[in-house]
């Protein structure tokens, strides 16, 4: 690599991306520390080092259990980040995903002779609800001008109020205020990864998200349309000069947006975890976190995926810190702090490139 090359990689977008998450990152942790020394100085260190090792601490079973949690966020970041391509900001992938899950419960509850495709069937249909939870938002912003973080809100209660009464009519145990057990046939198979990650809770879902995270890179850096997206994305305006249908890309971009929340959902719930959703008015957390991991990642696929690891990494170390003796409250403000610093590399990125420019022209 000859030295303009090497000069060119160290000022490239991508080495920037990777340093401002990396600074956002040790910034979280670093604030989280200092929460640990107010809260208990005595076990500060080893409630830190719980929270460093995250799904390490516990060996395979504890990197499963990071590989389950990662993949409906993964796929909620992917949600958001692909929407900001094309200049869409997706506050509705709580209700998305929600609709999907709930979509594929049902499925996965009532329909009990589809045999070896009982769990396709209940993907499907929860990339379906989801793509029309995101249409509806798209419509209006391509149309109608509305907002779209404004209906996309209202999309997130309409799911979660909706969903809750769909199943109190249809799925309900009563007993424990929740959604009834699907069908065995329902969950989506192990493929031997859940055994191999110490009979942990993984299974195919993770290499279904992973499959999703690269077919939207392709997507977007590859092919016409992803270039119409973020054309769109950058300047709405300048893409009617150039012949390109700005409503027509608005629309799609956030049905595509709404279908990887939806499966997203739907990953989570057929996962033979005995995870059930719980009759509560309360907005899926997985949509809000998928936002921290689409700007932790800069809205790219890769970055992503790699964001969404390590949101999951620290949630499996926070709840490991309990047994350090901090509360749960204490745990949930030191991820929400990580989380939140890893919001702020967007932040970071643009003071970054500032320090480039002055460089720049200072160099003239």
């Amino acid at each position: 690599m000859n030295k303009k090359n090497t000069e060119s990689f160290w000022t490239s977008e991508g080495f920037m991306n990777f340093v401002s998450a990396i600074l956002a990152i040790v910034a979280g942790l670093l604030i989280g520390f200092i929460l640990l020394l107010v809260s208990d100085s005595a076990n500060a260190a080893e409630g830190f080092s719980a929270i460093l090792q995250g799904g390490f601490s516990s060996g395979m079973n504890g990197i499963g259990k990071t590989l389950y949690i990662a993949t409906p966020i993964i796929l909620t970041g992917l949600s958001v980040g692909f929407a900001f391509k094309t200049g869409l900001f997706n506050i509705g992938a709580s209700g998305q995903f929600t609709a999907g899950a709930f979509v594929a419960i049902y499925i996965g509850v009532k329909w009990t002779g589809l045999g070896g495709a009982h769990w396709i069937v209940g993907l499907l249909a929860a990339v379906l609800i989801g793509a029309i939870f995101g249409l509806i938002p798209g419509l209006l912003k391509a149309y109608f001008n509305v907002n779209e973080v404004i209906t996309c809100i209202m999309m997130n209660y309409i799911g979660m109020y909706a969903t809750n009464l769909l199943i109190r009519k249809n799925i309900y145990d009563q007993v424990r205020n929740r959604t009834m057990a699907v069908k065995s046939t329902a969950d989506v198979p192990s493929a031997g990864i859940g055994e191999f990650f110490g009979n942990s809770s993984a299974n195919l879902g993770i290499v279904i998200a992973i499959i999703a995270v690269i077919v939207v890179y392709v997507v977007l850096n590859k092919t016409t349309f992803g270039y119409e997206l973020k054309a769109c994305g950058k300047n709405k305006e300048a893409t009617k000069y150039a012949g390109i249908n700005s409503k027509r890309d608005i629309v799609l971009s956030m049905v595509i947006a709404g279908a990887l929340s939806g499966l997203g959902g739907a990953l989570l719930y057929l996962s033979g975890s005995g995870k059930f959703i719980q009759v509560v008015d309360v907005i899926a957390n997985e949509g809000f976190t998928g936002i921290s991991v689409a700007l932790l990642g800069m809205s790219n696929p890769i970055g992503v995926l790699f964001a969404g690891l390590f949101i999951a990494h620290i949630t499996v170390g926070g709840g490991n810190m309990q047994l350090c003796g901090y509360p749960p409250e204490v745990v949930d403000i030191i991820t929400a702090s990580i989380i939140y610093c890893g919001a702020l590399s967007l932040l970071i990125k643009l003071f970054i490139n500032k320090v480039k420019m002055a460089r720049k022209k200072g160099d003239k």
